[in-house]
């Protein structure tokens, strides 16, 4: 991603209504140099085809959640396999659209774009471990789980009480995203690469954990930027003596050890 392009996820990171879609799809052009501009569009504009697809005048959440289910994980077969969870491919919106398979989040990302489009009353809901979409109001219950077609969840507020319906925010989703490409990438030690530039634009949203700091600093000096890790590290370390001196100060030791690693 050129400086631009990373200039314009942090703008729109910070604009009062963040577009989930655009965000995601600025992100993927982190990872895939083909997605220009143009590639951008036309993921946006087959987005808005799907939504085309579906009926108009629907009321109501189970009706909604039923024609985006049958659209989306019935005709055109969007859904997931426990094989995505290898590929970097699986948080990338462009390829999700492209391939119909991927991650949850990225799933529930087209259902939450393609319905919102569409009219639909939807939001996204972070579980543990999982995330899935919710239509109608949340007391209302209905929920699906677009890594499995579309399939429900609950179909009202008695069947499903214990679960969360605290609607995601669209930065948290974003966050979420990236979170999920470290941890692909922190298995993967050849694609250090791809670690740094998911923290670089976690760092890049309005907010997000401080600690963030403390593991790009860390990464860098894995991978042999031994002076800006120990510079990154040493910020950090002005962040922490603040609420704990001693971590501080093993942070400090750490940069200390990262610059002598230049001898």
């Amino acid at each position: 991603m050129s400086s631009a392009s990373r200039a314009r996820f942090a703008e729109e990171a910070r604009s009062e209504r963040p577009d989930l879609a655009l965000l995601c799809l600025l992100l993927a052009a982190e990872a895939d140099p083909d997605l220009d501009e143009r590639g951008i569009d036309r993921a946006q504009i087959e987005l808005d085809r799907l939504a085309g697809m579906l009926p108009y005048g629907l009321r109501g959440g189970r009706a909604w959640a039923s024609a985006v289910t049958e659209l989306l994980g019935g005709r055109l077969g969007f859904h997931g396999t426990p094989a995505d969870y290898e590929r970097l491919s699986s948080s990338l919106l462009h390829q999700v659209l492209r391939r119909r398979r991927g991650l949850p989040i990225l799933l529930s990302v087209v259902w939450l774009e393609v319905a919102r489009r569409a009219g639909a009353p939807v939001y996204g809901l972070g579980l543990p471990g999982h995330f899935v979409v919710g239509f109608g109001a949340p007391e209302e219950g209905v929920v699906v789980d677009p890594f499995a077609g579309g399939a429900s969840l609950g179909a009202g507020p008695a069947e499903s009480a214990a679960e969360p319906r605290t609607p995601a925010r669209t930065l948290d989703v974003v966050l979420r995203i990236l979170n999920n490409i470290r941890a692909w990438a922190s298995t993967r030690p050849e694609h250090s690469a791809v670690a740094l530039w998911a923290l670089d634009l976690s760092l890049l949203l309005p907010s997000h954990p401080a600690s963030l700091r403390y593991e790009r600093g860390r990464l860098l000096v894995e991978r042999g930027e031994f002076v800006t890790g120990a510079v990154e590290l040493e910020a950090y370390a002005e962040v922490v003596d603040a609420v704990d001196v001693g971590a501080a100060a093993r942070i400090r030791a750490e940069a200390v050890s990262a610059r002598a690693l230049l001898n």
